[in-house]
């Protein structure tokens, strides 16, 4: 038997004569930290709702844990065992903390003690305990945004759907719900995430999809597509001139391109080579008289990979 916590089969979306999401098959194994990629229009929001199982597909079935999504029923045993946060989070700027929460907490039938325990251990996890007398209108955006993560774990589902959750948060909030996230995953949660900060996703993500005009067109364990796309950032600095440095690198075929970087002596390449080869280069660059500093591998961002991809796709 299989592990998926979420599986789907020929999986489509048509709205009037818009092709929303495209015949899609996607295994997401449980325990995975599942980072959803694509440019806006992609699919990637509908995608995600019809896993939720707000949107039915025109076509298609998707599978939570071997059982079959159903959309024509409730079905709350099962619907109860997934968190859902949409890109447009909903809070209630009239009510405290602490009552959204407990508001949200009987919606999933806690009940006291309970809930009373379950919103402390939340509010701890997202840094908000200080906050819990506080009205939601006093709150900052990141603040908000980890409330409404509290919110969408308040049950303790085991499947966890986050559409765009550090939209317009600041580096200081995505770092703290980057935090959040990794416990989440480090306590077996199965957490798939979209976001367009790639910085983020290449931090915590196990796995990668990449959505493009409907179609999921790359699916892959993370480290099997560093594997598979091998660019490499070779930073090398000098004591010599960087025009000495250019001319021996002009000269090496594993070489694709270069920048400067003159503030450091250095210079930053585009390496395509096998490590034999990156051994070759820096002996080269030594046995030409070169006074060689620095030379090490700085691998290729999510970013990056995802700027090749794109780019093998479309050419």
């Amino acid at each position: 038997m299989n592990n998926f916590a979420i599986e789907t089969r020929g999986l489509t979306k048509q709205f009037d004569r818009k092709l929303a999401v495209c015949d899609i098959d996607l295994q997401i194994t449980s325990g995975e930290v599942y980072g959803l990629i694509g440019p806006n229009g992609s699919g990637k929001t509908t995608l995600i709702r019809m896993l939720a199982g707000i949107e039915e597909p025109t076509v298609g079935e998707i599978y939570w844990f071997q059982e079959k999504l159903p959309f024509h029923q409730s079905h709350f045993p099962l619907k109860r065992r997934f968190g859902y946060l949409p890109d447009d989070f909903p809070v209630y700027d009239d009510l405290t903390v602490w009552d959204y929460l407990e508001y949200f907490g009987r919606l999933y039938y806690l009940r006291q003690p309970h809930l009373r325990r379950r919103i402390e251990e939340v509010l701890e996890l997202v840094q908000l305990s200080s906050k819990r007398h506080s009205f939601i209108s006093t709150l900052s955006r990141g603040m908000r945004q980890r409330l409404s993560l509290a919110r969408t774990i308040i049950h303790e589902p085991i499947l966890l759907l986050l559409d765009e959750p550090v939209s317009g948060l600041d580096p200081i909030s995505r770092q703290q719900f980057r935090e959040v996230i990794n416990v989440l995953h480090q306590a077996g949660m199965t957490i798939l995430i979209s976001s367009h900060v790639l910085s983020d996703l290449g931090e915590i993500c196990t796995s990668i999809g990449i959505m493009e005009l409907g179609y999921l067109v790359e699916s892959a364990p993370l480290a099997e597509l560093y594997q598979r796309y091998p660019k490499q950032e070779l930073i090398i600095t000098t004591l010599d001139q960087l025009s000495n440095l250019e001319i021996q690198l002009s000269q090496f075929s594993g070489v694709e391109t270069y920048q400067r970087q003159p503030h450091h002596n250095q210079i930053k390449v585009k390496f395509t080579g096998t490590e034999q080869e990156k051994s070759q280069l820096l002996r080269s660059l030594l046995e030409s008289g070169l006074s060689i500093t620095e030379f090490h591998t700085q691998q290729q961002d999510l970013e990056n990979l995802f700027l090749q991809l794109d780019h093998k796709q479309v050419s």
